[in-house]
């Protein structure tokens, strides 16, 4: 929070320098009789006497600094050390305070500012009444306003600011707004001394254009790249975007200059040329670039996944652990028969050390040689756990239909939580394991047993690395190609995984 306060006071302070850079760059350019002719219309018309330093600069210059300074006092003293923390008396008496002492200097400044209507009304009386009107109006509305400010910079605080630091596409748009929101206040703030036209033409371009900037960038463009590739459906969004923005901004505009039709029509067809040759032709580039780069980016997590999941699966396949227990079984069962056995389970130790070689650097494999390596993964388990009769291993391969590629890997990490976590040479185990394909899908299911695990066993608090590591590939690997089911209770666990294969 104290970087975001630090932010919005460089903001709020960058502001307030820029209106005032914009009020008095006029006397720096212009000698005092230009800026009479040009200030001082009005009071010539109702033959009141004009000083542009009495009646323009000091009065504007009076009103901006304490706006300014309310702005301070209120949003990082009265509002966050009293009011937030429910100490209602201390924030009560600082606040009212500030308030009347705002409108009182609204007053003064919008009597010398808008002194010409001592020549409108007929008597003094009538003036001061116009003044403290126009100052009450002020004061309420800027009190409103900062409320209004300060409920969405807490929404924003709360609901998108996390977000905003680990999702870099949304971080990466709020910060396209920021740029784009900046530029507009700057160009704003520099009109704000000159004639009011200028105004009221930055006012209406800086609006209509960054929302067509941002509904073609976010909404029209993404949506042909990713969902409907339809070239009229395109053109209707981007007719729909420049006329519906700049239209609706031209009213605007037209209601706060009190313009005719005329000047309401050549605004908005300025606006709309200007949408149709700058703003939509950048949008489309800078949609191209982002398509691009997010397609390299996710060939990069693609190979980076695939790498950081064969190194992870063999490091848990291949290590001391895995091998010294099936050299033991080997060995075990040497002792009690021949050498059929033996010879059978170092041959398919030998096949699995021959597929994590060769095939696992592979992007896809067969299937065939998945399950291969599968069903040498399960035997080899089965000598560990033959001599024990309450351990039920049932395995249901179906390949009629499995004449699929698949990425390697992406089975074993099931059926090696299975027999992780679900074999116990104390407890009745068992372990379920299904497959079968149709022409476009496959289907993968497993089922084990859940055991307590002891306080000191390394792998009690690791279980379920292996499964994040998969779900992360499959994501990468088959993003709305696959669905995983996972359920657990504290017996069972179970997994269906779903790949569609031919899309």
């Amino acid at each position: 929070m104290n970087q975001f306060r630090k932010i919005e006071f460089g903001i709020v302070t960058g502001i307030f320098l820029l209106l005032l850079f914009s009020v008095l760059y006029p006397s720096l350019i212009y000698n005092v009789f230009e800026l009479q002719d040009i200030y001082g219309t009005k009071f010539v018309r109702y033959h009141q006497v004009f000083d542009y330093y009495i009646h323009f600069l000091l009065p504007i210059m009076g009103q901006m600094a304490m706006t300014y300074v309310s702005f301070l006092l209120v949003n990082f003293v009265i509002v966050p050390e009293f009011l937030e923390k429910e100490r209602w008396i201390g924030g009560v008496l600082l606040l009212l305070p500030l308030v009347v002492l705002y409108f009182l200097i609204a007053i003064v400044c919008n009597s010398y500012y808008n002194g010409y209507l001592f020549g409108v009304y007929d008597t003094v009386r009538g003036a001061h009444m116009h003044f403290v009107k126009s100052a009450f109006i002020t004061t309420v509305f800027s009190s409103l306003t900062y409320v209004v400010y300060y409920f969405l910079k807490k929404a924003f605080y709360e609901m998108l600011y996390t977000r905003f630091n680990t999702d870099m596409a949304f971080r990466q748009m709020m910060t396209e707004i920021f740029w784009a929101s900046s530029l507009f206040v700057v160009l704003f703030c520099l009109s704000f001394g000159d004639s009011r036209d200028m105004a009221l033409m930055i006012l209406f371009f800086g609006p209509s254009q960054i929302a067509v900037f941002f509904i073609l960038r976010y909404r029209v463009f993404p949506a042909f790249m990713e969902m409907h590739h339809n070239k009229t459906l395109l053109i209707r969004d981007i007719a729909i975007a420049i006329i519906g923005c700049n239209v609706l901004m031209a009213l605007i505009t037209r209601a706060l200059g009190h313009r005719d039709g005329q000047w309401f029509a050549a605004i908005g067809l300025i606006g709309v040329w200007i949408s149709v040759m700058l703003v939509t032709p950048l949008c489309w580039f800078l949609s191209r670039s982002r398509k691009k780069h997010q397609q390299t980016v996710v060939t990069l997590k693609k190979a980076l996944g695939r790498s950081a999941a064969d190194l992870d699966f063999l490091r848990s396949q291949i290590n001391p652990h895995f091998l010294f227990n099936a050299l033991n079984t080997l060995y075990g069962t040497a002792l009690q028969e021949e050498a059929a056995r033996t010879s059978e389970g170092i041959q398919k130790l030998g096949d699995m050390m021959r597929f994590m070689l060769h095939d696992n650097h592979q992007e896809k494999i067969p299937l065939d040689k998945e399950v291969a390596y599968l069903q040498n993964y399960i035997a080899l388990q089965r000598l560990r756990v033959l001599s024990s009769p309450d351990i039920l291993i049932e395995v249901n391969i179906d390949e009629s239909q499995c004449q699929h590629e698949i990425a390697p890997m992406l089975l074993i990490p099931f059926v090696e939580n299975a027999f992780k976590h679900g074999i116990s040479l104390r407890h009745r185990s068992r372990i379920v394991i299904s497959l079968s394909c149709t022409a476009e899908q496959i289907f993968f299911d497993v089922y084990n047993s859940v055991h307590p695990r002891p306080e000191n066993d390394p792998e009690r608090e690791g279980m379920g690395i292996g499964l994040n590591n998969v779900k992360e590939r499959l994501a990468l690997l088959y993003p709305q190609l696959h669905e995983l089911s996972i359920r657990q209770t504290a017996t069972e666990f179970f997994i269906h995984l779903t790949i569609d294969v031919n899309k």
